[in-house]
């Protein structure tokens, strides 16, 4: 059977991953090699695996000690996240919201999408964390976020999750100044041709321009394909190539990117969704998210 952990030979081996030796762990800590290595070998013996092995005169971790640290790292980030908020001498008053951003939605629309959180409270204290779709419900489902805002709903059997249609955007083509002039006459027939930027195929957008594509029969050269989409309006505004956005915040998009809309996609719309587990929807904060949402394109 497993013993309790004890928490302060954890933060020996911690220190000793950290630092690569046993000597320079035991200087950071100001106490002897020979303790310190003591307090990690307890550590091994209560966890029943061997978390470093030696090789030469260095050491190195062992998949145990890989798995062991990076729950070390988590639950000391944690610590000084506890110890600076019951510092704050205003935690009576703060709200705290973790919002989980799935990687596919642009940091414009991200800023639109949270906004109504924001003005919810005065004394908002907000955290973001960017990262894939199963990877942010894995965190929501932990309850480390509070929200997740996607491209996509969570999955009908996903029963835990609520999920909300915070907007339904018309996407446009964009391009910088000479190939929108180009391209602009006669759209989306001028398409033909044309260097096109897209999205990977595991984005959602992606499909449906593919779709809109064929239905009018129009055959594009795809010259880039980017997982990130401020990459890939980098490049679109650098003349690469003409490239398909949602037009939540077309100002955003023409001005931060020095680029003109090309011309409306009509049957084409990028939804963003909000999931949260059914009991945090009480949240203040993800209470106003949720009721900036739509009810008619749910």
């Amino acid at each position: 059977m497993i013993e309790t952990l004890n928490y302060h030979h954890l933060r020996y081996f911690w220190a000793v991953a950290r630092e690569g030796s046993v000597t320079r762990a035991a200087e950071r800590l100001g106490m002897s090699a020979q303790t310190v290595s003591g307090q990690v070998s307890r550590l091994e013996a209560a966890l029943g695996q061997a978390l470093f092995t030696q090789v030469g005169r260095t050491l190195e971790l062992t998949e145990a000690g890989r798995a062991a640290l990076s729950y070390a790292d988590q639950i000391f980030l944690l610590g000084e996240q506890l110890t600076d908020a019951l510092r704050d001498a205003s935690l009576e008053r703060t709200l705290r919201l973790s919002a989980g951003v799935a990687d596919v939605v642009p940091k414009t629309v991200s800023y639109h999408l949270l906004e109504p959180a924001l003005s919810a409270t005065d004394a908002l204290r907000l955290t973001c964390r960017e990262g894939s779709f199963d990877e942010l419900l894995n965190e929501l489902a932990l309850h480390r976020l509070d929200i997740v805002l996607s491209d996509r709903p969570a999955l009908a059997g996903q029963a835990q999750f609520e999920s909300r249609l915070l907007a339904r955007c018309p996407v446009g083509v964009y391009g910088t100044p000479e190939l929108a002039g180009r391209y602009r006459q006669g759209f989306p027939a001028s398409l033909s041709g044309a260097p096109l930027l897209m999205p990977t195929r595991d984005n959602v957008l992606r499909g449906q321009v593919e779709a809109w594509l064929s239905e009018i029969g129009v055959r594009v050269r795809v010259v880039g394909e980017f997982e990130d989409g401020a990459l890939m309006k980098t490049f679109g505004g650098r003349g690469f190539g003409l490239f398909p956005a949602p037009s939540f915040a077309s100002a955003d998009i023409t001005g931060h990117f020095g680029v003109e809309k090309v011309g409306d996609i009509g049957s084409v719309f990028e939804q963003y969704w909000a999931i949260a587990n059914r009991k945090k929807i009480r949240h203040k904060a993800v209470a106003a998210i949720w009721a900036a949402g739509s009810d008619e394109a749910r």
